[in-house]
C-alpha cells in the first residue's frame, strides 16, 4: 500500500512523504477540525497546528498502520487547545460552508452542529469519530485511548443528549439502531 510506504519514509525524516500524507488526509482533517471549531478560520488553524506538531513528532510513531489514528489524536488535542483559547461561545450566524441547498436543511445542520459543540468533550469526540468518520468502536477506542465499552457509553450518552437538545422524544426510551 502506498500510504504505508509514505509513512515509513516520513518517519525516517522525508518531508515530501509527510506532505503527501497530509494532502491525502487533508479533507478529513479539515472536516474534523471544523466540527470542533465551528468556523473556517479556527478549523484551518487547528489543521495547521496539527500538521506542525505531527511533523515534529513523526519520528515517535511506532506503528505506521496507526498513522491516521495518531494524527487524529493530535488534531483533537489541538482542537481543544484552540477552544480553550477562544473560551467564548461562537454565534451560530458565523458558521459557514455547510453543504446544503435547502434553508430547512441548513437550519437543521446548524442546530446539529451547535448541539454537538455543546456536548461534553468525550461525547463530542466519540460522536464525531463514529458518525462523521464512520470509524469502528475499536478504532475510536484506540484514538481516544479508552476502553471500547467506555466509547459505547460516550456514544449512547452523546446521542441521548443530542436527542434532548434537538427536541427528540422525551419518553425515556432510547431508540437503538
Amino acid at each position: 500500500m502506498k500510504e504505508a510506504k509514505l509513512v515509513k519514509k516520513a518517519i525516517k525524516g522525508n518531508l515530501k512523504a509527510f506532505e503527501e500524507l497530509l494532502i491525502l488526509h487533508s479533507e478529513r482533517l479539515y472536516r474534523t477540525a471544523f466540527l470542533y471549531a465551528g468556523n473556517r478560520e479556527d478549523a484551518l488553524d487547528i489543521v495547521q497546528e496539527t500538521s506542525c506538531k505531527a511533523y515534529l513528532a513523526i519520528g515517535q510513531l511506532k506503528n505506521e498502520q496507526y498513522f491516521l489514528t495518531w494524527l487524529t489524536r493530535i488534531l483533537i488535542h489541538c482542537a481543544y487547545d484552540v477552544l480553550k483559547k477562544r473560551k467564548k461561545e461562537m454565534p451560530v450566524e458565523k458558521l459557514v460552508d455547510l453543504p446544503s441547498n435547502s434553508d430547512h436543511k441548513v437550519a437543521e445542520s446548524l442546530d446539529l452542529m451547535e448541539a454537538i459543540t455543546l456536548l461534553k468533550a468525550q461525547h463530542r469526540t466519540a460522536i464525531i469519530l463514529f458518525y462523521y468518520h464512520d470509524l469502528p468502536i475499536s478504532e475510536i477506542a484506540r484514538t481516544m485511548n479508552a476502553p471500547e465499552n467506555t466509547v459505547k457509553t460516550y456514544l449512547q450518552r452523546g446521542r441521548k443528549e443530542l436527542k434532548t437538545r434537538l427536541g427528540g422524544e422525551h419518553d425515556g426510551k432510547e431508540n437503538v439502531s
